[in-house]
């Protein structure tokens, strides 16, 4: 399978709540970075169970993904009914058909406030 088209499937996988086919798409010894809260998790098992145990209410709307070579961007949204909307940038490695490490980059919308001294070159969005 193409490397963009096993990421759609990630998150494919995830929505549906598939979480045996979603670790049939990632390598055993899967390592996926999460900087803004300063985790990386390790392990196939590791990583789908972190996400088959988010509290529910979540939905996955995938923005755009671009690949070069073996790395895949994902961009998508999460909103939550009670959590509010996340924003994702993920950076994925497919290799031989599995992903083998990911960056994570999970943010809310206004969560880093626009210092006051920017607001004569900026739009607010």
């Amino acid at each position: 399978m193409e490397s963009t088209k096993i990421v759609q499937e990630l998150w494919d996988r995830m929505q549906a709540r598939d979480w045996a086919g979603l670790g049939e798409l990632l390598a055993d010894d899967l390592v996926v970075e999460w900087p803004v809260s300063a985790e990386r998790i390790v392990g196939r098992e590791n990583y789908v169970r972190i996400n088959a145990e988010y509290p529910e209410g979540w939905t996955i709307n995938v923005l755009r993904i671009v690949a070069d070579g073996e790395t895949v961007v994902s961009e998508v949204e999460v909103p939550h009914d009670t959590a509010g909307l996340h924003q994702v940038a993920s950076f994925w490695t497919v290799r031989d058909g599995k992903i083998v490490d990911g960056r994570e980059y999970w943010t809310c919308p206004g969560a880093d406030p626009s210092p006051e001294w920017r607001a004569a070159y900026v739009q607010r969005v």
